[in-house]
């Protein structure tokens, strides 16, 4: 796939029509929805492979993961505001102190995650809520994927700044790259090796190791790129600006730990170990529907973040005009499909009998509707981020994903039983629905004013 041609400029400085739009989204979209796809298909070897058990205990230390994915997502989406921004302002010698400086932070965050997560092991999977039959397993996997966390911190921040660096094409392809080494090796560990779920961490961490180690060469000789490796003065307030611009990316990964901890409590209550498969099901198929809408806001935030750098009001009115029509083309599309294909995706996991499919597959009917209105709640956070906007962009994400989400996991229960657990996660993104649509309306607004 070609990338837009820019005449020697920046290409986020081209005046882009729709097709040129989703064209230079695509990689990004296709990049996140294969991750996506590989992550399911890590947890389809462990599965089939080993059990539900041990599919359960994955989504036990998932809320651990979530933060290494928040930390790494908030200073890629905040930094790369900063970044795009300052290359629409004609400063690429302080673009390129900014990308070495986020870059650095994200290393060190990610190695004192994982000395905190060694130390510490065991009294977070008793928080984390795992039973004496998931234990185990989730030992086995946390204590192994650890030792990945600064290649999974790097792998995520590289994938939103390689788009920003003008190569969406390259970011996709060591995403797909990086997925299809993780197979490999999944098949090779898990399948014929016999190594059980450590062969998962094990797949799972060197596929981190691709991206990164690429991204880190590539950054660091192609001299003659617009955003390259450069020593950099200390900066605190880049440092700053990055994390609130991005807090709404922290704010969505946490709310994603804590909700999924949620979850994992209710069900084990409601359902025991089996519930607690069938909900890691549903997490992992709604995961693989909103990489979609994470992918095209990605894709596009350095565009939105570009024009806003350069004050071009005509041309941000017609991007955004083209974003939301994508987005509710797309969420009538995913809700059709997710629909209509639940029960192929529940078997995949779980066969197409047994209690954990009997679960998973009455509540995919009433999850369904969730993809109808998280579309456009993704996209309005990211495109806050992109506008430098982190407060809206956190508000946005915090309602959606903590204010609103928490409380349904756990009143909804209390009314309905299980539906009211397959219920939350719609409830909630319809509630926020209603803010999205408030400061779009504002933005667009204000946009016109100029």
């Amino acid at each position: 796939m070609s990338e837009p041609a820019n005449n020697g400029q920046n290409v986020l400085a081209n005046d882009f029509n729709a097709k040129q739009l989703l064209a230079f989204a695509l990689p990004t979209m296709l990049m996140m929805v294969f991750l996506g796809l590989y992550t399911i298909t890590d947890t389809i070897f462990v599965a089939h492979f080993v059990n539900t058990d041990a599919l359960a205990a994955i989504n036990i230390v998932t809320p651990l993961i979530s933060l290494v994915v928040g930390l790494g997502t908030m200073l890629a989406a905040g930094g790369n505001a900063i970044i795009s921004r300052q290359l629409g302002a004609g400063q690429p010698q302080q673009a390129r102190q900014s990308f070495s400086l986020i870059i650095l932070i994200g290393a060190l965050f990610s190695l004192l995650l994982a000395l905190f997560g060694s130390l510490f092991l065991n009294q977070l999977l008793q928080l984390l809520g795992a039973s004496a039959g998931l234990k185990p397993y989730a030992q086995t996997y946390l204590r192994i994927l650890l030792l990945f966390f600064p290649a999974y911190m790097l792998q995520t921040i590289f994938a939103n700044l390689f788009v920003t660096a003008g190569h969406p094409v390259l970011g996709s392809l060591l995403a797909v790259g990086s997925g299809i080494l993780n197979i490999v090796l999944d098949y090779i560990f898990i399948a014929k090796m016999q190594l059980g779920i450590a062969g998962a961490a094990w797949g799972t961490g060197c596929g981190y190791l691709l991206p990164t180690l690429v991204g880190l060469i590539f950054f660091s000789l192609r001299r003659r790129e617009t955003l390259r490796f450069c020593r950099s003065p200390w900066r605190p307030a880049i440092i700053s600006e990055s994390c609130l611009n991005g807090s709404s990316e922290m704010v969505s990964q946490l709310a994603t730990a804590l909700s999924v901890l949620l979850f994992n409590l209710t069900m084990q209550q409601l359902a025991g170990d089996d519930g607690v498969a069938a909900i890691t099901i549903m997490n992992y198929a709604q995961f693989l529907f909103n990489t979609l809408y994470i992918g095209f806001s990605m894709g596009v935030a350095p565009i939105i973040g570009y024009n806003h750098g350069s004050r071009n009001q005509a041309r941000q009115r017609r991007i955004l005009g083209y974003c939301l029509r994508f987005i509710c083309a797309a969420s009538i599309g995913l809700f059709v499909l997710s629909l209509f294909g639940s029960r192929l995706l529940i078997q995949v996991f779980a066969g197409s009998q047994g209690p954990v499919y009997d679960l998973a597959a009455a509540g995919f009917k009433l999850f369904a509707s969730s993809f109808l209105f998280s579309g456009l709640n993704i996209f309005c956070s990211a495109m806050f981020t992109a506008l430098s906007n982190g407060r809206t962009s956190a508000l946005l994400s915090g309602l959606r994903t903590l204010v609103f989400l928490a409380p349904a996991i756990i009143i909804l229960p209390r009314l309905w039983g299980l539906p009211g657990v397959w219920l939350a996660i719609p409830s909630a993104e319809l509630l926020a629905l209603a803010f999205s649509l408030f400061f779009l309306r504002r933005q667009y607004q204000q946009l016109k004013t100029h």
